[in-house]
């Protein structure tokens, strides 16, 4: 294990901005979820709260105010929706540096995508080298998923972010157990409560590591107490309500209410092998067919010749520890390292969630993405013992181009991938389940969240008329007048969402429980020719339906 230094935190910074500008430059072209609608109204009502704030008024901090301003959209804590707001009041309303106010509600979360692939980074570069490092925020720029969410204005990608930064000052706490790293570790793990729930099942990784690592301590006492549990369990909640004004009043029932949101979390509809889930129980194959199905193979080949050694060493000591402890002998082998095996309940709390049976599956993969940031370090350690080899093979004045040709080899099919999928991130599939095409043939979930409207800009600005009613289906309405405002449709259309017959056009969304609606548009229209079919890889995404010919 090697230490971190100056340049591994510009190398960190350096892939996080590279990475942060790709986003930027490609988040123009991706239409707005449904979520990002409602946090694009909430972020607006903080925006005018900071912006009380920011002037001095006392009343910012009276209980009415912060009821007026913070009740919106309170099934979520305040740190990514208050950097949307802060985002949008500065850099969009006052400093002009963004025209759209949707790029700048987005920012943070593009920001947020780049810590976590800085801490991913600091990772691999800590635990193996700075080869192992660059390979592993690689590994996880290049997922489609990930790139898709980390354009939005959501929390899922913060989330994994802050999931890596806590796990991240957790190891270094325990590495030089100090109060002040203790401490920061304990404020770390304030901002992922202040981030998203996933927050809740970090103890599941933490305690049973702290159990191993400071369980076999043999040192002074100052050595064998697990300060960061300390630190977390004392700052976590601190942080979490000092930073959520939502919480500064009636913070127990307020807090109970959050909590009971989302225990208690309605089922949305996911389609999984041509079967529509939108009740308990859950597939308990889900999660494990669906990382499969959407991260790049060669990423998870990676990853099982990065985790193998220390899963292989791990076995070999529990069982020459069991056998030592039978005869009562000091057992032979010294116990792997820790590092390793915080990733791998890092890795693994994440996706163990969805083999709970009440879990609701409605997010397709962006629920565990936390637990990809140690499957990326994993794959940073596994492409760096490939380099190895073949740098060892090579003639010595060949080595430089060696290593290249292995990046290239590695990493082409993941940016090729990557790049194809946009705008439609959530239709994209691996080669090994046949790619969109293929996942659409076994009957895996296209889409969700109405997003993809956006992409019939080009036939709505070709074959429709000013004043022409269209049926918009599972878009939001506010998120549908947010892309008429910023002119990514046309703005001389009018939407409705509740009444097919009261349109002029009528789209639908391709996914398998949208059946109905589609049909219903061809009973009001009285035809099943559609006027356009948008198609991503040959599978329908949007269809449009016509009352009159186009």
């Amino acid at each position: 294990m090697r230490r971190t230094d100056a340049k591994d935190h510009a190398i960190g910074i350096t892939i996080a901005v590279a990475y942060g500008t790709w986003l930027f430059r490609t988040a123009k072209t991706l239409g707005f979820a449904r979520d990002e609608a409602m946090y694009f109204e909430a972020a607006t009502s903080y925006a005018q709260w900071f912006r009380l704030l920011g002037e001095g008024a006392k009343k910012a901090t009276e209980r009415a105010t912060i009821d007026a301003y913070w009740s919106a959209n309170h099934e979520h804590p305040a740190l990514v929706k208050g950097a949307f707001a802060l985002s949008y009041l500065f850099f969009h309303e006052k400093w002009k540096l963004i025209a759209d106010g949707s790029q700048s509600f987005r920012l943070p979360g593009m920001m947020f995508a780049g810590v976590a692939l800085y801490v991913t980074y600091l990772f691999g570069a800590r635990l193996y080298s700075r080869t192992a490092g660059v390979a592993g925020a690689f590994a996880l720029a290049l997922m489609p998923r990930v790139f898709y969410h980390a354009h939005l204005a959501c929390f899922d990608v913060p989330a994994t972010a802050m999931w890596g930064v806590a796990l991240y000052t957790y190891f270094e706490a325990t590495q030089k157990r100090t109060l002040f790293r203790a401490i920061v570790f304990g404020l770390a793990y304030g901002l992922l409560l202040e981030t998203k729930h996933n927050a809740w099942i970090f103890p599941a990784v933490v305690l049973p590591h702290a159990i191993w690592v400071y369980g076999n301590e043999r040192g002074s006492w100052k050595r064998r107490v697990p300060l960061p549990l300390i630190t977390m369990a004392i700052l976590g909640p601190i942080v979490f309500v000092a930073l959520w004004p939502w919480l500064w009043n009636d913070t127990r029932a307020r807090f109970e209410w959050y909590a009971k949101f989302h225990l208690n979390h309605e089922y949305y509809n996911m389609e999984f092998f041509g079967r529509n889930y939108n009740s308990a129980p859950s597939p308990p194959g889900f999660a494990p067919f669906m990382i499969l199905a959407t991260v790049p193979t060669i990423t998870l080949v990676l990853f099982g010749i990065g985790a193998w050694p220390w899963l292989r060493r791990a076995a070999l000591y529990l069982h020459e520890r069991g056998r030592a402890v039978l005869a009562k002998r000091p057992a032979r082998l010294a116990p792997p390292r820790d590092g390793e095996l915080l990733l791998l309940l890092g890795l693994a709390a994440p996706i163990a969630v969805f083999f709970l049976p009440k879990t609701p599956i409605f997010g397709a993969t962006k629920h565990w993405m936390p637990a990809y940031v140690a499957l990326a370090v994993f794959a940073g350690r596994g492409f760096a013992g490939v380099v190895a080899r073949f740098r060892d093979m090579a003639d010595k004045n060949l080595r430089s181009l060696a290593v290249a040709a292995v990046g290239v080899v590695v990493f082409l099919g993941p940016v090729l991938l990557t790049s194809h999928s946009h705008p439609f991130g959530l239709s994209s599939y691996v080669p090994l389940v046949g790619g969109t095409r293929g996942a659409a043939t076994i009957g895996l979930n296209r889409q969700f969240w109405g997003f993809t409207t956006q992409s019939l800009a080009p036939y709505f600005q070709e074959h429709t008329h000013p004043g022409e009613t269209v049926f918009i289906h599972d878009t939001l309405m506010s998120a549908w007048g947010s892309m008429q405002y910023e002119h990514r449709v046309r703005a001389d259309l009018r939407a409705n969402t509740w009444n097919i017959s009261e349109s002029d056009l009528a789209i639908v969304h391709h996914e398998l429980h949208m059946f109905v609606a589609e049909a219903n548009m061809m009973t009001v229209y009285r035809t099943a020719v559609p006027a356009h079919v948008l198609e991503h890889d040959g599978v329908p995404i949007i269809t449009v339906y016509s009352r009159a010919p186009r």
